[in-house]
């Protein structure tokens, strides 16, 4: 795992941030930097093929680069830090609020020279209506910077024009600005100098850069890109043809918008030991999730199930991240680590369970093949994957605390639980003792003091 910030969150041993227990109101106004998110005209136009060739390009001509992925996504931000070896940070104008996503952006960007923002979807694809919450062009707007529209031209000619002034037109209401374009899957230099020319000749934004329609790409399965240790990063930069004059007016310096972020350090997990499974089949966490554990006073102790790891010793707090147990899930079924696990929760300490890491404290897991494995048994469920999307979307608990819900498999409880959390739409989960598990993936500072609670906090 690349470091940030010079921490390894991948490392088993403890790290730990202190901050003064006191109440910051975090003003941010005037840095400037080169800053540019680029957004799609929709999914599967390009986007991440796109960001990674330019991401490269940028890295060649010795840029000091910062990214940032739109949305929920786990995968895309592990091939971004690939090529930066810095990590990646999610930005979400609907999970984390405008405030969080400006003050996040803000605390990261003082050090760099460019700042790129890889979009979501399509570019005004959000929770509802057009350029909604959770958007790319939601998220120009709240940062104040400009988008580079990925468009996917392959068999396209003049249909470009009326695309992108439709695009124009719409960034245009909510004050965001397209300033540049880049097509991808183009047949030839010609193909793309008669794009680059019909651009120009209804003064639309300019084609900075085209990827040939030769480019490799990333393979997938049911939860998007395999992750970087399955697959070594293409070399895109044979695919990428950039008009650097053109490149160099859209990414115009910006400002860094004003953030009146309030951050209340009470130190509410001061001293508290959070076991972490991370591996393989544990590694969707969001970075700010364990920035803001950090934060709060906590120390961090990470642990393999793969590789039959016992939970570190004398933890207050335990917590299994989603992942992909359902490739892993014979390593798992012999894993030795549930006998700590299932003493852990017994006990009656607190444990917080995501998705995949759900999966794990059942009674068994049935893969895409059919076969059964044995999980942990610690709790009255048993899971199965299934070959269709089974829930996906924004979840909300009454308690404030946001996240989002992802998942192809499908939990079958053996007996009546309590539910762990009370939502409108989604998962409500289950609870058995102090274990609180569900299919969300929850953003721990939308809601502090909850997310505190559930690792042992008094509040």
């Amino acid at each position: 795992m690349p470091r940030g910030n010079g921490l390894n969150p991948g490392d088993p041993h403890l790290y730990s941030l202190y901050f003064p227990a006191l109440i910051i109101i975090l003003l941010f106004q005037g840095v400037c930097m080169k800053s540019l998110l680029l957004a799609g005209t929709q999914s599967g136009c390009g986007k991440t093929t796109v960001t990674l060739a330019l991401l490269q390009y940028l890295q060649q001509q010795g840029q000091v680069l910062t990214t940032f992925k739109a949305g929920p996504d786990f995968l895309d931000p592990l091939w971004h830090q690939v090529v930066t070896q810095k990590v990646s940070r999610n930005l979400d104008t609907r999970m984390m609020g405008m405030e969080e996503c400006r003050y996040l952006y803000n605390s990261v960007v003082e050090q760099t020279e460019i700042a790129i923002v890889e979009g979501v979807m399509g570019m005004f694809d959000g929770r509802e209506g057009v350029g909604g919450e959770g958007s790319s062009a939601d998220l120009a707007r709240v940062l104040n910077i400009p988008v580079c529209l990925i468009v996917d031209a392959k068999g396209m000619s003049g249909s470009i024009v009326p695309l992108v002034k439709g695009f124009v037109a719409q960034a245009r209401e909510m004050g965001v600005t397209i300033s540049g374009i880049i097509a991808n899957r183009i047949g030839s230099e010609h193909h793309a100098s008669l794009l680059k020319n019909l651009l120009a000749d209804y003064d639309l934004p300019p084609l900075v850069a085209w990827m040939s329609k030769q480019a490799p790409s990333l393979p997938e399965r049911h939860l998007g890109l395999m992750r970087p240790a399955e697959y070594p990063l293409p070399d895109f930069l044979a695919f990428l043809h950039v008009d650097d004059e053109a490149l160099i007016t859209v990414f115009a310096e910006t400002v860094a918008p004003e953030s009146n972020h309030q951050v209340i350090t009470a130190l509410r997990l001061q001293g508290k030991r959070i076991a972490i499974a991370r591996d393989e089949a544990c590694c969707f966490c969001y970075q700010a999730n364990l920035d803001w554990l950090q934060a709060q006073g906590a120390h961090l102790f990470f642990f393999s199930p793969i590789k039959g790891d016992a939970l570190p010793e004398a933890c207050d707090a335990l917590w299994l991240p989603g992942g992909y147990p359902e490739l892993y899930a014979e390593a798992l079924a012999n894993s030795v680590s549930w006998l700590s696990v299932k003493a852990f929760i017994e006990e009656g300490r607190p444990v917080l369970a995501e998705c995949g890491g759900m999966m794990l404290l059942g009674q068994s897991l049935k893969d895409t093949s059919e076969q059964v494995w044995s999980m942990a048994g610690a709790m009255p469920f048993k899971t199965r994957m299934q070959g269709r999307l089974a829930a996906l979307g924004y979840r909300q608990c009454d308690s404030g605390i946001k996240g989002h819900e992802f998942h192809h498999s499908v939990r079958d409880d053996v007996e009546t639980l309590p539910t762990a959390f009370n939502l409108d739409r989604g998962d409500k989960g289950i609870q058995y003792k102090n274990v609180r598990a569900s299919y969300v993936h929850w953003y721990f500072p939308s809601a502090p003091d909850v997310a505190a609670s559930w690792f042992g906090a008094a509040v």
